[in-house]
């Protein structure tokens, strides 16, 4: 142990640890999948039988399964589009015939607000 000049025993000091650089998960845009909804970056829903009617700026889902994530009143992002749900013919919790599907939308109608920035 060391001394300092006024005779009194220096406390050692806590070896600094430098932070090591992370590699950046957001080195460019990530991959999207054709089938997915996302809103804030993640995955919220997957479509089913999506017509785009560009001319009505509106797209039609057969279906949206696994929507539990989906907040409707919000914006989110299909492909290259911003969309909006505008309308939803039937919605179930429990479709006993594809249990695993999580909450299902059908005959969803969403708004086409603009092409997403990639």
């Amino acid at each position: 142990m060391s001394t300092s000049a006024s005779g009194k025993p220096e406390k050692p000091q806590p070896a600094k640890v430098e932070a090591t650089p992370q590699p950046s998960s957001s080195s460019g845009p990530q991959p999207r999948e054709d089938d997915a909804i996302y809103q804030n970056g993640r995955v919220v829903a997957r479509a089913a039988d999506p017509q785009v009617d560009s001319e009505a700026k509106e797209i039609r889902f057969a279906e949206l399964y696994n929507s539990d994530e989906l907040l409707l009143p919000d914006e989110c992002e299909f492909q290259q589009y911003t969309i909006m749900v505008q309308r939803i013919a039937h919605a179930t919790k429990v479709d006993k015939a594809a249990l695993d599907k999580g909450r299902v939308l059908r005959d969803v109608v969403a708004e086409i607000l603009g092409y997403r920035e990639q």
